[in-house]
């Protein structure tokens, strides 16, 4: 990762791989809704970001799923800081309640607008290990440095 780029940090260390399993399983669920773009799949997400983003993940249905799948496949524990991870379920908690908004009120370009932020999101978690987040915390602080502490 670049110089340039802050994340936050809270030295709690979780599973890399389980959390790009996680963003892969997010990565599917966009996909599905660029083909069947119905309500239930951002209000889907809507739950599952909000349970990991603030401080309910055990309870997350892909955070779960990812859990059951490391195990199952005897994925070995990369372990990595939790705190990005969090700041990157907020985001999503933020951007698909905007994508489940756009959706009731049949606002199709902003739905899929969000949508596609979200599928490359996703993408570059769980493919590449890079966290988009980490970009998205660094542009806050500089325009806004009391704004994330």
């Amino acid at each position: 990762m670049s110089d340039n780029i802050s994340c936050p940090a809270d030295h709690i260390l979780i599973n890399e791989n389980r959390a790009r399993l996680t963003a892969l399983f997010v990565l599917l669920a966009g996909l599905t809704y660029l083909l069947i773009p119905h309500w239930s799949i951002p209000a889907c997400l809507v739950v599952d970001f909000f349970l990991r983003g603030f401080g309910h993940g055990q309870y997350s249905p892909l955070n779960l799923l990812s859990g059951w799948l490391v195990k199952i496949l005897s994925i070995k524990n990369k372990p990595v800081d939790r705190a990005p991870k969090l700041f990157a379920a907020q985001l999503g908690f933020i951007m698909t309640d905007l994508l489940l908004i756009s959706n009731v009120f049949d606002l199709k370009e902003g739905a899929y607008t969000l949508d596609a932020v979200l599928i490359l999101f996703a993408f570059l978690e769980s493919a590449l290990g890079l966290c988009a987040g980490c970009y998205v915390y660094t542009f806050i602080k500089k325009i806004s440095p009391k704004a994330i502490l």
